[in-house]
């Protein structure tokens, strides 16, 4: 496998190139390269590098995005390769991912929603800024193993809890599994909110959701 070229996938994500991003996924089919190793070998070394600079207070919220669109770039040119790498593949059990209310980052969110479904599961990715009630009838409308709820904010983090009272109410919590993530979730929220899984990347969500599916 190339080393330059998974460098250069880095790269793009670092850079914010979208069109960069694309080419190099298209490259990396002509060679033959198993796309969900250009995935986690090349792009998402890219989107953990400009994470820590995010967090670090080192590249700011434009960065981001713009990181997140060459991934997703990336990710719209190799997602059909990996279903038919994966088309005879079971389905591990159906996820609905959103960012809750109030919160516009996606990046995050996007690349466990890639990683999720190059491993196996289905995937509903309500985007960004979704309310409760839209998260929880997603979840009824498709009978959802695992609700995903992402925030990058300490003042959205709140908005995880109420979706999982909500389910709570309504009696949905003992066929779907919560989990949450982003920046500022910890395990002490986690228990606080008495979530059922968490992670702290994209890696860790797949595994995660996979122990979830056999809780």
């Amino acid at each position: 496998m190339s080393d330059e070229l998974l460098k250069a996938m880095a790269q793009s994500i670092i850079d914010g190139e979208a069109e960069v991003a694309a080419d190099l996924a298209k490259q990396s089919i002509s060679a033959g390269m198993d796309p969900l190793d250009s995935i986690t070998k090349g792009y998402v070394a890219g989107v953990n590098e400009v994470g820590d600079s995010y967090a670090c207070g080192n590249v700011f919220l434009p960065e981001l995005v713009m990181a997140g669109e060459a991934m997703k770039a990336a990710i719209a040119v190799l997602e059909p390769e990996l279903k038919k790498k994966g088309a005879s593949r079971e389905v591990l059990g159906r996820v609905v991912l959103a960012t809750v209310e109030g919160d516009i980052h996606e990046i995050g969110k996007s690349l466990v929603g890639t990683m999720l479904t190059a491993s196996g599961f289905e995937v509903f990715d309500l985007g960004v800024n979704v309310p409760a009630d839209q998260i929880i009838a997603k979840a009824e409308e498709v009978n959802a193993d695992i609700v995903g709820l992402s925030a990058l904010l300490t003042t959205t983090m709140v908005r995880q809890k109420e979706v999982i009272e909500a389910m709570d109410k309504k009696g949905m919590r003992n066929k779907t599994h919560v989990m949450v993530g982003g920046a500022p979730v910890t395990k002490d929220w986690v228990q606080k909110i008495e979530a059922d899984g968490y992670s702290e990347d994209a890696v860790g969500a797949v595994n995660a959701a996979k122990n979830l599916m056999k809780g």
